[in-house]
């Protein structure tokens, strides 16, 4: 990998990455560019906190327990804090020498489209619904790489609500405007089926059934970093967030961007001199303007 120091990378080698400069900027572009993606079907804009409530989660949380971070804090009584504060705080290998912890009750975003399906809850739609919304995500991985594996990570979604048939038509949709985008823009991609990497195999049924019926398809660059994905969840966030779509749950789908997997594979194919970076907004509106 280049040493995208000079452009505005900022690397903490527990998994964050900051930005600035040249490098913030592109990252920007990208992200103004997938969310005119998303006006192909007019999308609507939605905000959400990078954090949820644990009780939203328990599906996935028992899913995929091993990448899942959770908020914390101290248990708020005033002996416990006086504990803490009068302690080390913090050891000589940098870890919180923690004293007693308050319930968790929350969990740090692992995906931007579950805000969507919660947020949406209980609703019962006569027509598809189309949302667009970016959120800071957090997985907790084995190990970290600057804009290739991260702890904490941008990620923007376009996100279907409808039958069946609308899902499928909005996957592929999707993944055509993708592919054109990436085409426009230089950025080879290859497609592949893929289990989400959140299920543990053979100790999750999900995992067989996207190894039986793949739901899920990643756009490869490099032939192994997936910079995205399509995803296809049938009526599952639709029955267990109760929306309704033709009075059946509501199926879903997604198509899914790593800002950071972006903005390394453009580095990685025209360069670090931002006066070699494509136009990504013009790019995103050929698309839209197909």
């Amino acid at each position: 990998m280049k040493d995208l120091t000079r452009v505005g990378l900022r690397w903490d080698p527990c998994g964050h990455a900051g930005l600035t400069g040249p490098l913030l900027a592109l990252a920007d572009d990208c992200d103004l560019a997938f969310r005119r993606l998303a006006d192909r079907w007019h999308a609507t804009e939605e905000r959400h906190p990078s954090a949820m409530p644990a009780s939203a989660l328990a599906t996935h949380l028992r899913s995929f327990p091993h990448q899942a971070t959770f908020a914390a804090a101290l248990d708020p009584a005033d002996a416990n804090l006086g504990e803490f504060a009068d302690g080390p705080v913090t050891a000589p290998n940098g870890t919180v020498a923690l004293t007693r912890i308050a319930p968790v009750t929350t969990v740090l975003t692992p995906a931007a489209c579950y805000h969507v399906y919660a947020g949406h809850a209980r609703e019962h739609l006569s027509e598809a619904r189309y949302v667009s919304t970016r959120n800071t995500c957090f997985r907790r991985e084995s190990r970290y790489e600057p804009l290739l594996r991260q702890w904490s990570f941008a990620m923007r979604e376009i996100v279907c609500l409808g039958t069946p048939a609308e899902a499928d038509a909005f996957l592929a949709q999707a993944r055509a405007a993708v592919d054109y985008f990436a085409l426009l823009i230089d950025v080879p991609l290859d497609w592949t089926p893929a289990t989400d990497p959140f299920f543990r195999p053979h100790t999750n049924p999900g995992y067989l059934l996207q190894r039986i019926q793949p739901s899920k398809h990643e756009a490869l660059y490099g032939g192994s970093l997936a910079l995205g994905s399509v995803n296809l969840h049938h009526d599952h966030f639709g029955t267990a967030f109760g929306i309704t779509r033709d009075g059946a749950p509501a199926t879903t789908a997604c198509v899914a961007f790593g800002v950071e997997r972006w903005l390394y594979a453009l580095t990685d194919r025209h360069g670090s001199d931002p006066d070699g970076w494509p136009d990504l907004l013009a790019a995103a509106n050929q698309v839209v303007d197909r």
